[in-house]
């Protein structure tokens, strides 16, 4: 097990530190694209801090593809393409909803969220559309599995339209004040100019060769760990990953709110939970139709898409009717993933039982 714990922990910081490198290179490609803060953080930045969640499973299919190894790979892929939407709508709310106390206490003001509603709206209503039609495709028999590509090319058009809307709507504002790119050192005449494209762009492809390596070493530690403690590879993915990936590029939302840019905080998650909610489920629906399947063995894991679906209807219910949206409401996310794990905990113990 010690083997196993150790080759996620190296995992998971390969996977970081491209993860990291990714968003800061992408978000600064928005700049150079004169994209503005609805477009970069409900797109650019969601998709980097995303990224990882959608390598994992790519890896996972593909080495059951190789290595035969179908059940347990492919049990990993599903595990972290459901864990990302779960994780997003609960916990990561809840994070920044303490941000938002903090900073209504620490500076003064209320605690609501001063943001795009029409741009957090959007992505609520395309989020719980594609989510559910995602779901949905996990209940169809195996009589006419057929449908399955037809949700996955259902679902690409969605985000190709939603990714549409934002990059319309968008306009550029001020953008200055963003991190400048890790690695512009490189650029010997850094201090003369901005940092040229192709610096920019070449970290992003370092950054994609840091995840996927990742996602490789994560792959076989999560299923040596899954066989070691008696849980499905599903469970142990779908928990461990997006926590250690994504939760901790969502801690620039934290930033953000700092910086009361509260609809760039707010894209980040909301939009990482539109394009989780339909491209990885693509890749299990195209590339592992028979493991994207409700059966008593995976309605645990499953059940993590309807926690998410609930707490995100709950959070954002005042807000699509016109209200406001206060930090104190985001806290309810926490409630809904304690609850889940408290199911978790359960399960390990009956059958350790």
């Amino acid at each position: 097990m010690t083997s196993d714990v150790l080759l996620l922990v190296g995992a998971f910081a390969g996977i970081l530190l491209g993860a990291e490198l990714f968003t800061n290179g992408i978000v600064l490609v928005g700049r150079h694209l004169g994209l503005g803060h609805g477009a970069v953080g409900s797109i650019l930045a969601a998709v980097g801090t995303a990224l990882p969640e959608t390598v994992i499973p790519l890896v996972a299919i593909g080495v059951a593809a190789l290595t035969g190894g179908q059940a347990l790979a492919e049990g990993i892929g599903v595990g972290a393409i459901l864990g990302a939407p779960f994780m997003l709508s609960t916990l990561a709310m809840c994070i920044v909803g303490l941000a938002v106390l903090y900073r209504a206490r620490r500076h003064g003001g209320d605690e609501q969220l001063v943001l795009d509603r029409r741009v957090l709206g959007q992505d609520v209503r395309y989020f719980l559309g594609a989510y559910l039609l995602a779901i949905a495709a996990a209940f169809v028999p195996s009589g006419i599995a057929w449908l399955k590509p037809v949700v996955a090319v259902v679902l690409l058009g969605l985000y190709a339209y939603y990714v549409r809307l934002h990059l319309r709507g968008s306009e550029a504002d001020d953008m200055e004040t963003l991190e400048p790119l890790h690695l512009r050192r490189l650029d010997r005449r850094r201090g003369q100019r901005e940092t040229p494209f192709w610096l920019v762009v070449g970290q992003v492809a370092v950054a994609l060769a840091l995840i996927v390596l990742g996602a490789l070493v994560f792959v076989q530690g999560a299923g040596g760990l899954a066989v070691e403690i008696g849980l499905s590879a599903t469970l142990v993915s779908l928990v461990v990953a997006p926590i250690a990936t994504e939760l901790p590029e969502k801690l620039n939302s934290v930033i953000w709110v700092s910086q009361r840019r509260d609809t760039l905080a707010m894209g980040n998650v909301t939009g990482a939970m539109v394009f989780q909610s339909c491209i990885p489920t693509v890749v299990a629906l195209l590339l592992a139709p028979t493991a994207w399947q409700v059966s008593p063995d995976s309605a645990l894991s499953f059940a993590s898409a309807g926690i998410a679906l609930v707490s995100t209807v709950t959070i954002f219910a005042p807000m699509m009717r016109g209200g406001a949206l206060a930090g104190r409401r985001l806290l309810l996310g926490g409630l809904f993933y304690a609850g889940y794990l408290l199911a978790v905990v359960a399960s390990v113990t009956v059958l350790a039982s």
